[in-house]
Parts: C-alpha cells; sequence; structure tokens
C-alpha cells in the first residue's frame, strides 16, 4: 500500500478518531495510489496513525476506514463492521419491530461514505465516496448476510459523489424489484416508500421520533406541515386527533404520495386534511396577511446550507420562515422547527430562531430539543455526523 504522510501536528485529529484527513492535514503520498485505494495513513516522523481511503479529487484526501493498525481492509472488514451495526440496532429495544430502519450510518458506524436503509424486505445502501464506490460488492454481499433481505437497491445518485470524482450509480445490487408498491408501517401509519425516485434512500427515517412526537401533541389543535413532502408529519398528526391539517410543498408529484398515503389508512379522517401546492416562503407570508392562525406549525425544510460556507445564506432562509411560522402561531401555540443543514450548528440554529421570535415580537420557550432517531447514532468524535437538530417551542 502507498502511504499517506500528514505535516507535523496534523496527527492530532487521527488521535482524536476523527476520521477525515483535509487536503491541508498531508504532506506527501509515497508509492501509487488510485482514487479509493487504502493508504497507510502515517506522522510526520514515521508513526502509524490509521488506514484510510484515498481520494484525491476531494477536499477530504482520505477518510479513515480504521484506526487499528494491524487491521486489514478487506472483504471481511466489511462483513465485520456491517454485521456489528446490525447488531448495534438490534439490542436497542425502541427499533424493535420498525419496519424502516437505518442500518449504516457511515462515519458513525465506522463506514464512511456507507448509507444503508432497511424497508420491510428491501435494503436500500448509497455510497457517496469513491472509498466505499470500490467496495460496493463486498458491502452489497455483507448486507446481503447481515439482514438476510429479498433484495439490494443502489441509490449513489447523491450531488456529493461530483467532489470524489464519482458518477451518479443506481440498480439493483441484489434480487429484483418486487411485484407490489412498498409500503412501511411506521408509528401505526402506512406509508409508501419510492426508493426509486423518492428524496435520500425514498424516505426520511430520521424524523420517525419526531413524527411520533406531533402524534402526542396534535390532539385538537389546527396544525400546519411546511415543506410536507409525503406527508409523514401530517398523518401522524391526523392520527393524534388533530382537528385540522393544512400540508403544503411546493412538489405536486410529492403531494399526490401524499394523498396517496393518506389513502392508504382509512382509519385516518380525510375530511379533516387539506393539501395546498404552493412556495411555503411565499405562502406563509399570504397567510399573516389574510390574518390566518394555527395551533401547531412543523417547519422541516429541505438542507439550505451543505457547508459552513453556506451558512449566512441559509441563516437569512431559516430566519424568514421562522418568523412567519412564529407569527401565525395562536398563544400558547406550538413550533417544531428543523435544520438538517450541516453548515448550520444547534447553537447557531437556536440564535437564528431566537433572532425570529424577537423580530416576531413573540416570548418562545424551548419545550424540547430534537434530534434523529436511535438508529442515526452519532460518534462523539465526529460531531458532523449529527446534522439535524430541531426545537419543539411554546410561544406565548
Amino acid at each position: 500500500m502507498a502511504t499517506l504522510t500528514l505535516h507535523p501536528g496534523k496527527e492530532k485529529s487521527v488521535r482524536r478518531r476523527h476520521p477525515w484527513l483535509f487536503s491541508g492535514a498531508v504532506a506527501q503520498l509515497d508509492g501509487r495510489a488510485r482514487p479509493g485505494d487504502t493508504v497507510d495513513v502515517v506522522s510526520s516522523d514515521g508513526r502509524p496513525l490509521a488506514s484510510a481511503a484515498w481520494s484525491p479529487a476531494s477536499q477530504i484526501r482520505a477518510r479513515i476506514w480504521s484506526f487499528d493498525v494491524d487491521e486489514s481492509i478487506d472483504h471481511a472488514f466489511f462483513k465485520r463492521r456491517i454485521a456489528a451495526a446490525v447488531a448495534r440496532r438490534a439490542a436497542l429495544p425502541e427499533l424493535a419491530g420498525q419496519q424502516g430502519l437505518r442500518l449504516i450510518h457511515a462515519e458513525s458506524d465506522g463506514l464512511p461514505g456507507v448509507i444503508a436503509d432497511r424497508y420491510g424486505d428491501t435494503v436500500v445502501v448509497q455510497l457517496t465516496t469513491v472509498g466505499a464506490d470500490k467496495w460496493r460488492a463486498a458491502i452489497a454481499d455483507s448486507l446481503f448476510k447481515a439482514t438476510g433481505c429479498a433484495r439490494i437497491y443502489e441509490r449513489s445518485d447523491v450531488e456529493v459523489r461530483s467532489l470524489e470524482g464519482l458518477q451518479a450509480v443506481t440498480g439493483w445490487l441484489h434480487g429484483t424489484a418486487a411485484a407490489e408498491e412498498l409500503v412501511i408501517e411506521e408509528n401505526g401509519v402506512n406509508m409508501t416508500v419510492d426508493i426509486v425516485g423518492g428524496h435520500k434512500t425514498g424516505f426520511y427515517l430520521d424524523q420517525r421520533d419526531n413524527r411520533r412526537r406531533v402524534a402526542e401533541l396534535a390532539r385538537d389543535r389546527r396544525v400546519l406541515n411546511c415543506f410536507c413532502y409525503t406527508a409523514g408529519f401530517s398523518l401522524q398528526a391526523l392520527a393524534g386527533g388533530a382537528r385540522e391539517v393544512v400540508s403544503m410543498d411546493s412538489s405536486g408529484p410529492a403531494l399526490a404520495t401524499a394523498r396517496r398515503n393518506l389513502a392508504l389508512n382509512p382509519q385516518l379522517d380525510a375530511t379533516r386534511a387539506i393539501w395546498l401546492e404552493a412556495d411555503v416562503f411565499t405562502e406563509l407570508r399570504n397567510m399573516r396577511g389574510a390574518g390566518d392562525s394555527y395551533d401547531l406549525i412543523v417547519l422541516d425544510p429541505p438542507k439550505f446550507a451543505h457547508t459552513a460556507a453556506h451558512a449566512e445564506r441559509a441563516g437569512r432562509a431559516y430566519k424568514e420562515i421562522n418568523l412567519s411560522a412564529l407569527r401565525l402561531l395562536a398563544p400558547g401555540g406550538l413550533l417544531m422547527t428543523y435544520s438538517c443543514s450541516g453548515g448550520v450548528n444547534a447553537e447557531l440554529f437556536q440564535k437564528i430562531v431566537a433572532g425570529a421570535a424577537l423580530d416576531a415580537g413573540r416570548t418562545a420557550r424551548i419545550v424540547q430539543r430534537l434530534q434523529g432517531a436511535a438508529d442515526h447514532p452519532v460518534d462523539l468524535a465526529f460531531p458532523e455526523g449529527d446534522y439535524l437538530k430541531g426545537l419543539l417551542l411554546q410561544v406565548d
């Protein structure tokens, strides 16, 4: 293997077990390494530190597979890591019986660039880095052996792959498409999962617990779900006894899927559901001008800032929608607001929302801090993995 030597002092992050090595940390690469090849990482004085995947096209030049310098990165390595990730989730009682489950959460499961979600007997895998891409066959085989799933589909079509010099890749890695539509039950509600054309791997599994929280809060409330996508929060609100649920999204196809999801749940009162195809930023302002009000508002927007470089622009967008939502809340109302932007940390997000409350002239209190579900763990050495942050606010 080639050897990647770090500049003096740059080994500190490795000793803290952070899995990323940026271009500025790399002094030299001795030997030949193709993109995705495993390289030995050593300190400036030659001390062995780790084994990593080499990525010359990315600013993150290497992602560490193992901090054990004696561990080989081979098919057996992926079999062990994937089996361990599956076993960790099986050990958590709150995940027992979940039909939709994240099995591998990239760096936080010791597998940079590897995402795997299970929907019933189907596993969807997403490979976002050149190192993960190189081990596609081993990853698919290990997932099959660890889960016994009927089929594995690849959704490696995310934009971040271009930063690694990779093209989009989709298709079946094991088995073929099921004859029937893929449907999972979550918190007593049936939801379709579009693994081929849906967002992420087909569904937002990270919000499972937060959707259940909405059901707990919704009774007799008028609810507004912004950026509703396929209506996960909306259907939970209906299940919780909401008086009315208005679901808003700019995507007509997403709303069509949302309506289909409602039809899959005849126990829910469809007459209490209102669908609104509109730009959320514009429509929130229009609602305020019309004197509308709600008892519970959910703001779960798409990612506004992929990196810290976009944080300022994203901050303006987060402030605008939170300002509008706060102005629409009835006294005593609840705002459930989220950011999934990696470039906006929890502290900054709270400051943005606090600024929105100040400008709205509302007093708001944090009732609960919200995060991803237990199958989306965050390695303590990798805070970047803590991408989903949320606040539940009660407003005077």
